[in-house]
């Protein structure tokens, strides 16, 4: 049986390409393993698909001052020796990483070991972790064709992004059910990504009086940021994180709002689901999100908002605008060329094996 071991962790858009493989690698015979951090949210995520999960020391990649800055590089190192004893006894065929400060350890065991290395760079700007890697790898995957200029010649590779099976499956009956909403209002889903969104929660909450008018609110908020002051109201239902049903809640909405994070915005586009995007802004990232967002409001995918021009009025007037013209934006997704990347990296793996 050949054995891949994927890795990539920080936050939920390292996972969830990982997870989109999974049905496809089972099918192929593939023995599945991860690495990934010690509690990190792919450890809840991986675990409740039943993969063998290895758990290594890994150090965050910050660009500010910060203390930990100077024991980081010990965590990251102590990282490299743990994924080259996991290397040394599960003797993967391939790995594949998704990026996110735990996977750099991992890739450069498994170069050390000669073992082929398939990356996925999900950003139009590949982030520090995947640049770190890049040398590394056998292949270098990306989301968008702007990507390919800042990837290594002769290992790009224009894949798309890998879009779970089951977000096409959701049923709008069972989002509602679920969500303890009815079918007389249209349904707006607020996603601020697994670690939530404060500035996007408190714009909504703070129009929600006038939202409420017209639309049903499903707010997943973030770990920790749900507020009991706005628990049982009508037409409201807030949530820390949803997973299992996530595919019945993106059935249930008639327009999304969120952050920008590439996997999030590529399954937006795969879903046909009209669309704000507030990325996140320089001050909280490298930037990123603002490039991907750019991307698909060129392309009339999204309406975009940026961070610092979020108010209470201009929220309001997106949210006016996109109901509006939601045909508009349709009808531009309609002719994306983007598609599912899942069988392109599928074909990459074997290939390797």
């Amino acid at each position: 049986m050949k054995k891949i071991i994927l890795t990539g962790g920080g936050t939920a858009g390292h996972v969830t390409p990982n997870l989109a493989l999974l049905p496809e690698l089972k099918k192929l015979g593939f023995e599945v393993e991860y690495i990934g951090s010690y509690d990190g949210i792919e450890k809840t995520l991986i675990e409740e698909e039943g993969i063998k999960y290895y758990g290594i020391s890994s150090g965050k990649l910050r660009r500010y001052f910060s203390w930990q800055n100077f024991s980081d590089p010990f965590r990251v190192i102590k990282g490299y020796f743990e994924a080259k004893k996991i290397l040394r006894k599960e003797k993967p065929d391939v790995i594949f990483s998704k990026g996110g400060f735990v996977s750099v350890p991992v890739v450069y065991a498994a170069a050390r070991r000669k073992i082929p290395i398939v990356i996925h760079e999900s950003d139009v700007s590949p982030g520090l972790a995947n640049r770190l890697s890049m040398s590394r790898a056998t292949y270098v995957c990306a989301n968008f064709p702007e990507t390919i200029k800042y990837l290594p010649k002769g290992k790009a590779v224009l894949s798309g992004s890998p879009i779970r099976q089951q977000l096409f499956e959701g049923s709008r009956e069972k989002g509602l059910e679920f969500a303890g909403l009815n079918g007389d209002k249209p349904v707006i889903l607020i996603v601020g990504g697994s670690t939530g969104a404060a500035r996007v929660n408190e714009a909504v909450r703070d129009i929600l009086p006038t939202l409420l008018r017209d639309w049903q609110i499903i707010h997943i908020c973030g770990k920790w940021k749900t507020s009991e002051d706005f628990n049982n109201i009508e037409g409201y239902r807030q949530f820390e994180y949803i997973s299992k049903e996530l595919p019945d809640v993106f059935a249930a909405a008639d327009l999304v709002i969120s952050r920008a994070g590439a996997n999030a915005i590529c399954e937006l586009l795969a879903l046909r689901k009209v669309n704000i995007l507030i990325p996140l802004s320089t001050d909280a990232s490298r930037g990123d999100q603002i490039m991907n967002s750019d991307s698909f409001e060129r392309q009339g995918f999204s309406y975009v908002l940026r961070e610092e021009e979020l108010t209470n009025e201009t929220l309001l007037t997106a949210i006016r605008e996109v109901s509006e013209n939601s045909e508009k934006y349709i009808r531009a997704m309609d002719g994306s060329k983007q598609g599912n990347g899942v069988s392109t990296i599928i074909e990459l793996i074997n290939k390797l094996t």
